[in-house]
């Protein structure tokens, strides 16, 4: 591969370094905005989907809530939650959490494409919420708390997962396009 395509000009001595208008495709500072995009869309994506279909997704999270498809251990089902009010509020929460959090990455690959200082920040921002709602929300609470593992018709887990590595790994390559980009060694 050309090493030419990274090279940056030298400044004239007296001069502050400027950065090029462009990255090569493989440079890292490229890598964190594609990944924050693809992220982005696809939260995006999913948002949209719960908005325009409400009612599919609104029983996925009735069904987990009130534990109904579970293996029913009364050592377990006092945690059920079945008010449908109260469901149907922790659904729109869902939602509403999805939405922002697309919006943060969609804002955090606009900065990328500006390269703009807060890229990183913002994109790490928006990719933790995606880890809370997927990791703490789909994982540890859906999964763990109401059994989620345990029903065969409503579990979201797979999906859950697929979303917590996704964003896990956009998360290390944005964390680590600062100090690469810079010419310090990664942590």
């Amino acid at each position: 591969m050309d090493s030419s395509l990274d090279a940056q000009p030298v400044p004239p001595e007296g001069t502050a370094p400027t950065l090029p208008r462009t990255r090569s495709l493989g440079s890292h500072e490229v890598a964190a905005a594609l990944l924050t995009a693809t992220v982005a869309l696809l939260i995006a994506l999913v948002a949209f989907g719960n908005i325009t279909d409400f009612g599919t997704n609104r029983d996925f999270v009735r069904h987990v809530l009130a534990m109904d498809t579970t293996f029913k251990d009364e050592d377990l089902m006092w945690r059920a939650v079945t008010s449908r009010t109260l469901q149907d509020a922790a659904y729109v929460a869902i939602i509403a959490w999805e939405t922002v959090t697309a919006l943060v990455l969609l804002a955090g690959t606009w900065l990328w494409a500006r390269r703009s200082p807060r890229a990183r920040q913002t994109s790490t921002a928006g990719l933790v919420m995606v880890l809370v709602l997927f990791g703490m929300g789909f994982l540890a609470i859906g999964g763990e708390w109401f059994a989620m593992w345990q029903s065969h018709d409503w579990n979201g887990l797979d999906a859950a997962t697929r979303n917590v590595v996704l964003s896990g790994i956009a998360l290390l390559v944005v964390l680590g396009a600062d100090r690469r980009d810079r010419g310090s060694p990664a942590p």
